[in-house]
């Protein structure tokens, strides 16, 4: 798959926030950027946009370097894009909500579970007895309910979700 500029802002939006789509604008095709070249650039100012940056170094699509400067004796920090990581970022948060929601598809299927009429709360048996099937919230009766249209949307979510990697693999 051909990395495009706004795939990447996707994939830096869904893992960071939608406030670092400016800077991940900025930094794309740029290399070595300093930090006072950013703060000029984005009127912004340096602390919020620190933070920005180790969020995106966090996920591997920013990359540091640092140069004394020899007259004030501080370090300056120059950031470098790697939009070539986007790819392995967008299948992980893939890959890890697949398996969030596997092991959700696990439990409705191995559980009935019985909310009351207020849909105030959800329990499984086990919790629902404990309250003698009665709503710890309103105190309403708590009935037993099919979630074969939950098991239905999880796995439908599974398979969208796996598709769209086999598709970044492509």
């Amino acid at each position: 798959m051909k990395v495009t500029k706004k795939f990447v802002e996707k994939v830096a939006a869904e893992a960071c926030g939608e406030d670092v789509v400016p800077l991940v604008r900025y930094l794309y095709g740029k290399g070595k950027v300093s930090e006072f070249e950013l703060v000029d650039a984005l009127k912004e100012d340096v602390q919020p946009l620190r933070n920005k940056l180790y969020l995106l170094q966090k996920v591997s699509l920013v990359d540091s370097s640092r140069k004394k400067d020899k007259k004030k004796g501080w370090y300056i920090y120059y950031w470098t894009f790697k939009p070539q990581n986007s790819i392995w970022l967008y299948k992980k948060t893939r890959e890890e909500k697949i398996e969030r929601l596997r092991a959700r598809l696990k439990r409705e299927k191995n559980n009935q579970y019985y909310p009351c009429q207020n849909q105030c709360m959800r329990l499984n048996f086990d919790q629902a007895i404990n309250f003698n099937f009665k709503c710890p919230e309103c105190g309403e009766i708590m009935y037993l309910t099919d979630n074969s249209e939950t098991i239905k949307k999880l796995e439908a979510e599974i398979n969208k979700l796996q598709q769209e990697i086999n598709k970044v693999e492509e």
